[in-house]
């Protein structure tokens, strides 16, 4: 069940971020940006010491957070 969780997860915020940034991407990059962005977004609430919880709605947030941040990056390297 965890794994599902954290596929709609980093769906959603891939979806997110490719929204506000104005980026296109399909399912499967939106996948893999809201993946790589929970990593992201995990390690830095870890170096900020934020305490999160654990909940959906924390590792949401958090997974958004890093997914903007990973595709920002990765449109400034990549254009």
């Amino acid at each position: 069940m965890g794994l599902i969780i954290t596929v709609i997860i980093g769906l959603i915020a891939g979806a997110v971020a490719h929204r506000v940034l104005n980026s296109r991407g399909g399912f499967l990059g939106s996948l893999i940006v809201g993946l790589v962005g929970a990593l992201i977004g995990g390690e830095l609430a870890s170096l900020l010491n934020l305490n999160v919880t654990g909940g959906i709605l924390d590792r949401l947030i958090i997974s958004v957070i890093g997914a903007i941040l990973f595709l920002w990056v990765w449109k400034k390297v990549f254009k």
